[in-house]
């Protein structure tokens, strides 16, 4: 019994990660693109570092420097670069590492 325990206890630490790090990360994401425009260049910018920074955390590299490059980019006055390397980010996001549906085993 302690070993289906002990692993349905890293199954659910793997899920509260994904969603502390890629979730959390790709809402933040949304939020921001489809409010940029009230948004000041610095709150993109910031919020685009601590993505960069989530993704990274979760071993997505890729899409992590993509995010850092966009956050760049709003410096530089570069909207469509910006808007460019952030859709690039979000189609190569993390969602591929998304934890496989969980069968519906019961636990009492």
């Amino acid at each position: 019994m302690e070993i289906s325990r002990k692993k349905l206890r890293a199954e659910v630490l793997k899920r509260i990660k994904y969603v502390k790090t890629c979730v959390m990360a790709r809402e933040l994401c949304l939020l921001v693109r489809s409010n940029r425009a009230v948004l000041e260049p610095q709150d993109v910018r910031e919020i685009c570092l601590y993505i960069s920074n989530k993704c990274k955390e979760e071993g997505c590299d890729e899409p992590g420097d993509l995010c850092m490059r966009a956050a760049n980019a709003i410096n530089s006055k570069d909207e469509e670069k910006y808007l460019d390397l952030c859709a690039q980010s979000c189609i190569k996001c993390g969602e591929a590492k998304r934890p496989a549906p969980k069968k519906n085993d019961y636990v009492s």
